[in-house]
């Protein structure tokens, strides 16, 4: 039994040129972010950073966006493997840039927005015009192609991920869940909702619990509880 288990599991293991494509996706997106989140200019660094190619006010949230870009390319793997019909909805907040990221470099942003075009000067203007007056906002905002959910909104991601779901019986919904916003009275009662749903006749929705320790201002509870408290917690 033992062998038969290990043999699954090396034949869907990922192979090398995977994992290396993978990363570098993985890589260029957090690199799209951080653009998005300092950069005026000088998208590709082509020459020495200067003060002037820096916002003079910085917002998004790069504390939670690349793990946003992490789940984001897994999931294109699963997607692309298995051909499913799964929608992403980005919970933490501030995390626009990995999705804008993301969309962008697949090119579907710039099927939208063509003048945000797949080259330096589209780059440039990606970069500038997020959080930035008469740009796009922060969070993961109706602009956005395929966004329903803008993130930051204080607890309503999987009460939203349960309702596309049951509108859609073929859909998969991956649903990252800040920490923060997991603290907030509607995400606390929304963990029920698995008890009305069933994946034969409804969507299905996978919950993702995106601990990256923090809230505005403070750890959040879930980062002070232990591995094992925590599993228990979602198990009941």
């Amino acid at each position: 039994m033992v062998s038969l288990i290990g043999s699954a599991i090396q034949q869907d293991a990922l192979t090398v040129e995977e994992l290396d494509k993978m990363n570098a996706y993985w890589r260029a997106t957090n690199y799209l972010s951080v653009g998005q989140i300092y950069l005026l200019d000088n998208p590709l660094l082509k020459e020495p950073l200067r003060l002037e190619h820096i916002k003079p006010r910085l917002l998004g949230h790069w504390g939670t966006t690349p793990g946003l870009n992490f789940i984001y390319v897994h999931c294109n793997r699963i997607i692309k493997k298995y051909d499913l019909n799964v929608i992403y909805i980005a919970g933490p907040g501030h995390g626009g840039p990995a999705l804008v990221a993301n969309t962008y470099l697949e090119g579907t942003y710039s099927e939208f927005y063509p003048n945000v075009s797949q080259d330096a000067e589209g780059m440039k203007r990606l970069f500038k015009q997020f959080s930035f007056p008469g740009g796009i906002p922060s969070h993961v905002a109706p602009e956005i192609p395929g966004s329903i959910h803008e993130g930051g909104e204080l607890g309503y991601s999987l009460v939203h991920a349960y309702g596309a779901a049951f509108d859609n019986p073929d859909l998969i919904v991956c649903c990252v869940i800040g920490d923060g916003e997991a603290e907030t009275g509607p995400l606390a009662a929304s963990w029920h909702s698995n008890k009305f749903l069933n994946p034969t006749h409804d969507g299905a929705v996978l919950p993702i619990l995106h601990l990256n320790g923090y809230k505005i201002a403070n750890p959040t509870i879930f980062a002070r509880m232990s591995d094992q408290e925590l599993e228990n917690l979602f198990i009941g």
